[in-house]
């Protein structure tokens, strides 16, 4: 019987990536990688592909961004990061789907970034607003 509150191979990764990304260091970022990684943003349609094109991608995200990780759901094949991002005084929430190769390098990366919208009317009886 295998520990499920052990952390996967590729969770660790998923963090170092954060972390790496946080903190501009590119060359652990781009150890967390495979080598053919393949980077999804369907919302834009775009799609990144290969490790030197993708950290190329991140190094040069323009402004003065910070993120904070909220939350880690992982499989041993896949992670799941909803992520507080903020880029100068613009805040956002983003959620990355990854998978892993069995060295538990990243091989993909989907990323959605939901726009915060006014609820529609009528339920304010149901919830509190924050």
């Amino acid at each position: 019987m295998t520990d499920s509150s052990a952390p996967t191979v590729l969770r660790k990764t998923v963090e170092a990536y954060w972390a790496a990304a946080q903190a501009r260091d590119w060359t652990a970022f781009e150890a967390t990688l495979a080598e053919d990684v393949v980077y999804d943003l369907p919302q834009t349609r775009e799609r990144c592909t290969g490790r030197e094109r993708f950290v190329e991608f991140n190094r040069e995200y323009p402004g003065d961004w910070s993120l904070k990780v909220e939350r880690i759901v992982a499989e041993a094949d896949q992670v799941v990061t909803w992520i507080h991002f903020t880029v100068g005084t613009e805040e956002m929430y983003g959620i990355a789907f990854f998978t892993g190769d069995a060295q538990g390098r990243i091989t993909s990366q989907t990323d959605f970034w939901p726009e915060p919208y006014e609820p529609p009317a009528g339920r304010e009886h149901l919830v509190e607003r924050y």
